[in-house]
């Protein structure tokens, strides 16, 4: 799997234990290990610009995420339930740690914990989750959740 984390912020983070992270997430969620993932870190006023481009609304955000080729994660209609998605140029998720920093501190876990969900979030993303809807918020929340929830499991043994 090929997962390349550019850090363009101007803020220190350590982008190695995101690069595990979406591993654990797409390793978790059984997508093929030849797919590609690019995070990209960006200060504010880049988050603000491609903000209002792609989404037409002021400001930095969180994260965004631009998905590239159609990719699922497990089991393919027509495929046996062993089967993985195709390798694929998954997308990119765009995270602005600034914005992460306050978020973090309002919540009480910090910047880290913050980027871990926030990239999590953003490769749900890609992978099609969505929450617009109630039942796709309860389906896309609980996921992340578990999968954020399984990281750091792995990490309290290691």
């Amino acid at each position: 799997m090929s997962i390349e984390v550019l850090n363009e912020s101007g803020v220190e983070v350590d982008e190695e234990r995101l690069a595990r992270l979406a591993r654990h997430v797409l390793d978790g969620l059984r997508v093929h290990p030849l797919a590609e993932l690019s995070v990209l870190l960006v200060d504010e006023p880049a988050m603000s610009e491609l903000h209002e481009k792609w989404m037409g609304e002021p400001g930095p955000t969180d994260v965004l995420a631009f998905p590239m080729d159609e990719l699922r994660p497990g089991h393919q209609p027509g495929g046996s339930d062993d089967d993985a998605a195709d390798p694929a140029l998954l997308g990119d998720v765009v995270l602005c740690p600034a914005v992460a920093a306050r978020q973090g501190a309002e919540a009480g876990h910090g910047t880290l914990a913050e980027l871990e969900l926030l990239c999590t979030h953003g490769i749900l993303h890609l992978l099609g989750y969505d929450h617009a809807e109630p039942e796709e918020h309860k389906e896309m929340f609980d996921l992340q959740a578990r999968l954020l929830r399984s990281w750091r499991d792995e990490r309290s043994r290691t």
